[in-house]
């Protein structure tokens, strides 16, 4: 089984953001209610970390597909939907994101530096009150995009001697 992996394809997508809501408030003995959907929330990013415990892109070469969280749709009530969660990826110092035509997109060198990869996806628009009384109907909402997608190549340039000592195993005692 392979132990050190210096080289991967990773398939990257934002989170989808969720859909405003179309809502008319109604209650007991209030007529004309009025509109009252949420907003949606916004979709997750996709965000790189250096971590100096990985050392190696293992993970991502059996899991290349990775994806942000996605927002919430919005409700009615003014209750707005919730934001999707962000995406950390932790990578080893050295890593190189290159786009698939071989364009530099990142270099991420030293602990703690990131990049956000692919950004999350803004949310839908609800209704809200109109400012003048005679137009009290929910015009319309609006839906949120598409998130965006990014394939991109990675590289670690890793000290050879770790690149040795992860490819050797230890000898096995019977």
């Amino acid at each position: 089984m392979t132990t050190f992996v210096d080289r991967a394809v990773l398939h990257v997508r934002a989170g989808d953001g969720g859909h405003g809501c179309v809502s008319i408030h109604r209650e007991k003995f209030k007529p004309f209610g009025g509109p009252d959907g949420g907003d949606g929330g916004h979709g997750g990013s996709v965000k790189l970390v250096v971590d100096p415990g990985v050392h190696t892109l293992l993970d991502f070469h059996f899991h290349p597909h990775q994806k942000g969280g996605n927002g919430a749709g919005g409700a009615g009530n003014d209750r707005d939907g919730a934001n999707g969660s962000t995406l950390t990826l932790r990578v080893p110092d050295g890593t190189v994101v290159h786009s698939m035509d071989g364009e530099v997109i990142a270099d991420l060198i030293g602990e703690g530096t990131e990049f956000e990869l692919a950004r999350g996806d803004g949310a839908g628009a609800a209704t809200r009150p109109s400012p003048t009384p005679a137009a009290r109907r929910p015009a319309s909402r609006s839906s949120a995009s598409p998130a965006k997608r990014s394939t991109s190549s990675w590289s670690s340039r890793a000290s050879p001697t770790w690149a040795w000592s992860a490819s050797r195993r230890p000898a096995s005692r019977r």
